[in-house]
């Protein structure tokens, strides 16, 4: 399995842009190619996939075991011609979960994209602290935002004198660059001006595509246990999930891991769709309910179907699938079934966090620990039922958080169930019993 994983020394270096240029580069000339993105980025992987016209999964190491995540990249990447990896934030951010110890985890090698823009000389000595800084098989690099000939003959000449290896570069091109929100950049789903041809042409004629295939390696790396292996109880039931513009926060893996149990699923849209679909349970994703809030509020069928089942039925919401369920989205009306009001503050909350349950609920029982990350600009006003007590990784105490009601649990934090196969299974039992 050959792989190369796209990195940068920081955010916004255009790792994004470079890995699907060569996503859809590859498909182009008929590889098979799969694509990851590290850490929990869901916006990034849908544009993987969209430009690769394949299957894209996040490897992150504390959303799930370092065994999970391996498992998931074998299993999935079995077959391909070539996995492309996109790191996140710069190459050694994130401690044991940075994309450099994931790139030394399955031993392949890293491809850096440097951010040039007023920089020369220096950027080679980026490189190079970064090639010198950890056992890292850094392959070489790719400018990004350079201003002409002259500037990227400056640059390149330096690396080669230290030894780094030079693909191309990319100049600036503000008809390329992918708009950003408050959350990260503008949603695939949402971003029809992108145009990934015009990209893949401008990255041919750029990048030596040819010399990065060289030294994409075959990893060394076997995981043992990369067989599929599947429950043995079956749940032969339908889930819910909610799925558009506003709602597309959604590991992929996640649905796999109920599929695996047995589960069928069944998208619906809380902005388009009349009523919910026939299902045994619903999970309303994150996403962006903030900004298209007057045409959730504006669908009064589907807030009066959602009404109508709201404890007859599990319902599982995260961060903005709560905000969704709560009474308000700052003025704007939503489902009301619970009794919170969702407003936006001007600063975000994020990060990795670990949440012990205070009851029982429908995804663990009462002392139960989950691994989840949360990303949003919401805040809830109004009566607390909280369910779990959230501390960060470093274990510092954030507070009390989330509501537990009858047949419905919703919080900020967002679960890969592929990390946690027993929550999955959790879920799908709270729906009926097992066959």
């Amino acid at each position: 399995m050959k792989t190369i994983i796209i990195s940068g020394a920081s955010s916004r270096s255009g790792k994004t842009t470079v890995t699907c240029a060569l996503l859809s580069t590859l498909r182009q000339r008929g590889f098979n190619v799969i694509a990851y993105k590290t850490g929990p980025d869901y916006i990034d992987t849908e544009y993987l996939r969209r430009c690769g016209k394949c299957e894209g999964y996040n490897l992150d190491n504390w959303l799930m075991s370092d065994e999970r995540m391996l498992e998931l990249f074998t299993q999935t990447s079995s077959g391909k011609d070539i996995a492309l990896i996109e790191g996140a934030m710069g190459l050694y951010d994130g401690g044991v979960n940075s994309t450099a110890s994931i790139a030394k985890m399955i031993d392949a090698p890293v491809v850096l994209v440097i951010n040039a823009r007023s920089m020369g000389e220096s950027a080679a000595a980026v490189a190079l602290g970064l090639r010198e800084y950890d056992r890292v098989k850094i392959a070489g690099v790719i400018l990004n935002f350079t201003g002409s000939e002259y500037h990227e003959k400056i640059i390149s000449s330096s690396l080669e004198e230290k030894g780094i290896k030079f693909f191309g570069a990319l100049r600036r091109d503000d008809g390329l660059k992918i708009p950003e929100r408050h959350l990260g950049l503008l949603t695939s789903q949402e971003n029809d001006g992108f145009d990934a041809e015009r990209l893949r042409v401008k990255f041919e004629s750029s990048v030596d595509v040819d010399s990065m295939l060289n030294v994409a390696e075959e990893s060394k790396f076997f995981w043992p246990n990369s067989k599929q292996s599947y429950p043995e109880k079956v749940y032969n039931v339908k889930i819910g999930v909610a799925q558009d513009k506003a709602f597309t926060f959604c590991y992929p893996e996640s649905l796999m891991m109920l599929e695996r149990f047995g589960a069928e699923i069944v998208s619906f849209s809380p902005i388009s769709d009349d009523s919910l679909p026939d299902a045994d349970g619903y999970i309303f994703v994150g996403g962006y309910p903030e900004v298209f809030a007057d045409e959730l509020s504006g669908n009064t069928a589907m807030i009066d179907s959602v009404r109508k089942i709201a404890g007859k039925k599990p319902i599982l919401a995260e961060c903005g699938g709560m905000m969704y369920l709560c009474r308000k989205i700052n003025d704007f009306d939503m489902a009301g079934v619970i009794p919170f009001d969702a407003k936006m503050s001007e600063r975000p909350v994020m990060g990795y966090r670990e949440a012990r349950a205070l009851r029982d609920n429908l995804l663990c029982s009462e002392g139960g620990v989950l691994r989840g990350h949360e990303y949003h600009y919401g805040r809830v006003d109004g009566e607390s039922r909280p369910v779990f007590e959230v501390t960060r990784r470093d274990g510092s105490v954030l507070g009390l958080t989330g509501f537990a009601g009858e047949r419905m649990l919703a919080s900020w934090l967002h679960v890969n169930f592929w990390g946690y196969p027993d929550v999955a299974e959790n879920f799908l039992k709270s729906t009926q019993n097992p066959s």
